[in-house]
């Protein structure tokens, strides 16, 4: 029942976005702006390029909601619109040359930066924190060897909290195959990380 409420909280808001209510966008890109970013953090992981990545998203979402028929969540119509933003961004940023961002300044001052200190006040063993970075990094793996349409479903059911109906929406599938999909990708991962946990 919370589902079918969201949705047409949403599809109520967008309709004042659709009769002009600027304010009721505003109250839609308040809802989700961290799910989106997140989301764009799948795709880069700089958060100058998530942030860009998500301001085109909503002017691109803003621009074409006129068209939104509700014919999906208007999260489902978000999600592919980000989607296919940040291909279009890597697209792009695979063709500009590469830069690199040196404040000499901060060199001069610092030049041998302390590394892990987002750790510092880390409670685990050294063991216990190495055993936790091989898990984390074995399942990255497990996930990037995945067939796309594996990689897919499992993230937007696992990193994004999607319905399984949501993900037939977004992959355009069958929700029997969303499940498989989802189980082969859960199998697969479990296979990989068997021996560290």
């Amino acid at each position: 029942m919370k589902d079918k409420e969201k949705i047409n909280n949403d599809l109520a808001l967008v309709q004042r976005v659709q009769n002009g209510d600027k304010q009721a966008f505003n109250l839609l890109v308040q809802k989700y702006q961290f799910r989106i970013k997140r989301l764009a953090g799948r795709f880069v992981k700089d958060t100058t390029e998530q942030e860009d990545i998500v301001q085109e998203s909503f002017i691109k979402a803003y621009r074409a909601i006129g068209r939104f028929r509700g014919d999906s969540a208007f999260y489902t119509w978000l999600y592919r619109i980000t989607v296919n933003t940040a291909k279009n961004y890597l697209v792009a940023a695979s063709r500009r040359p590469p830069t690199q961002d040196v404040d000499v300044a901060d060199v001069a001052q610092n030049p041998h930066p302390i590394r892990g200190g987002d750790r510092l006040i880390e409670r685990n063993s050294p063991d216990q924190i190495l055993q936790n970075d091989q898990l984390v990094a074995a399942v990255k793996e497990a996930i990037a060897t995945l067939p796309e349409e594996l990689k897919e479903a499992i993230s937007l059911r696992e990193l994004d909290g999607l319905s399984y109906e949501d993900i037939a929406d977004v992959m355009a599938c069958p929700i029997g195959t969303v499940r498989s999909r989802i189980f082969r990708a859960r199998e697969s991962i479990e296979r990989a990380i068997s021996g560290l946990v």
